[in-house]
């Protein structure tokens, strides 16, 4: 028979994984938040100040558009983190009907995992369009000369989409590192 000690509080491994899993998921959380700021105003740069500009530039929409959706699903792992916490601090929790069982865990980390691939695949996307307007622009111009056509030069704008998808990418590959490296923690309990 269970003393009342023994019942109220969780087995040291369960609090470990517990603390493990919700201090990843706020580490990761203002990691992810922060990148998606500086993502975020890059692409609000490159968004608001095409509109300036009466040069068209059709193939940095398609970069802007793919980093929008990578920043969208960026937001969605920034919650997914905040999550993690919820469930580290469950399994804190001296109840042990209230611990999340371990396929549930191992299921909402994996989904973790699915959603920052997607986002890295989205945003690779983008800097992939990006880097090819960028690449055709700079190709564009003889060397040595002065600029003859206004629209083939790169301008500041072009960059800010460019480091839009580049903090995407790194918000997600922090993203997946962290939930891989949580589901390794996870099995090992």
């Amino acid at each position: 028979m269970q003393t009342e000690s023994e019942v109220r509080s969780p087995a040291p491994e369960t609090r470990g994984i517990g603390n493990t899993i919700r201090l990843t998921g706020w580490i990761v959380l203002w990691i992810q938040l922060g990148l998606a700021v500086v993502s975020g105003l890059a692409l609000l740069f490159a968004s608001t100040g095409r509109g300036f500009t009466e040069q068209p530039n059709a193939g940095l929409g398609v970069g802007i558009f793919w980093a929008i959706c990578g920043l969208l699903i960026l937001l969605f792992n920034v919650y997914w983190d905040f999550r993690y916490t919820r469930i580290g601090k469950s399994l804190e929790n001296p109840n042990p009907a209230l611990h999340p069982s371990k396929v549930d865990t191992v299921r909402i980390i994996r989904l973790g995992i699915f959603l920052s691939l997607v986002g890295i695949l989205l945003t690779i996307l983008g800097a992939g369009a990006t880097v090819g307007v960028l690449v055709a622009k700079s190709i564009s111009q003889p060397p040595g000369v002065a600029i003859t056509d206004p629209y083939k030069i790169i301008r500041a704008l072009d960059v800010f989409v460019m480091v839009g998808n580049i903090n995407g990418i790194a918000a997600h590959f922090v993203g997946t590192v962290a939930s891989l490296w949580l589901l390794e923690q996870v099995h090992k309990h």
